[in-house]
């Protein structure tokens, strides 16, 4: 009975002590902890600093997530130019991390912002002077690389299970491009969609798959627009007779009434 209950413990110890050995990975947003929740797979379970009811843009940390940041073995971010709050208190909290700034990797496709209220869906210049758009995760071959420099990140971090990073990452590039197939397919004539986005957040996705919008409500660093930009989108919107205005859930009423 002794030797029972001794082996007994130490099946339990082993997944016990694989869990306690998995980094501690700290993420900004939801689709970075996505990304690395797909390479970590198997290993561990990356966590989230900005909740759902927080803003990329302008955020104060709780005394809970600064503990977090400060104890993170690994912390992947977009960069200061999606949220630049977060710059301050990486480098005085997550100075013993690895931190990896996504937009920073190389081989990106990156566009720069837009003009609001006035672009005419061709303002795809590329820019690497950190004037970029940070949105670039949703073209699905940013998202693809950022896979493989997550894994990469977590293999020279827990040598002991690149393996598996570096396979699931494989595995998430598949996926990707077969879930960019799909979109492609459904997607059918994308000229022809005459729609308004609220938060101009989405050229990536636009510019990989031919969507053209009428315009949007605010710009990609959701500066809103004053009543003559309004009045001028809103002119725009009836001439192209548009069908639909696409926003997030947290956005301005008020101002999404106005073109509704």
């Amino acid at each position: 009975m002794r030797t029972i209950a001794c082996v007994t413990a130490l099946c339990l110890a082993f997944p016990l002590a694989a869990r306690a050995d998995a980094p501690r990975v700290l993420t900004d947003i939801a689709p970075v902890r996505g990304l690395v929740a797909r390479v970590m797979d198997g290993v561990g379970a990356p966590d989230i600093l900005l909740p759902a009811s927080g803003t990329v843009h302008s955020y104060d940390l709780r005394p809970s997530e600064a503990a977090r940041l400060e104890s993170a073995d690994v912390v992947f971010w977009v960069g200061p130019s999606l949220t630049p709050w977060l710059s301050r208190p990486i480098a005085t909290l997550a100075d013993d991390a690895a931190v990896v700034s996504l937009l920073d990797a190389e081989n990106l496709d990156l566009l720069s912002f837009r003009e609001a209220n006035g672009h005419d869906g061709e303002d795809h210049d590329h820019d690497h002077d950190g004037e970029s758009d940070p949105h670039a995760w949703l073209d699905p071959a940013n998202a693809a690389l950022w896979l493989e420099v997550i894994a990469e990140t977590l293999s020279a971090t827990d040598p002991v299970n690149a393996d598996r990073y570096r396979a699931n990452a494989a595995e998430g590039r598949s996926e990707i491009a077969k879930a960019a197939a799909t979109v492609a397919e459904r997607l059918g004539e994308p000229g022809q969609i005459r729609y308004l986005m609220y938060h101009d957040a989405m050229q990536y996705f636009e510019n990989r798959f031919g969507l053209k919008p009428v315009g949007f409500v605010t710009a990609g660093d959701a500066a809103a627009p004053g009543p003559a930009g309004i009045a001028h989108l809103q002119k725009r919107v009836d001439e192209a007779g548009t069908e639909c205005l696409l926003v997030e859930p947290q956005e301005n009423d008020a101002l999404v009434a106005a073109f509704a």
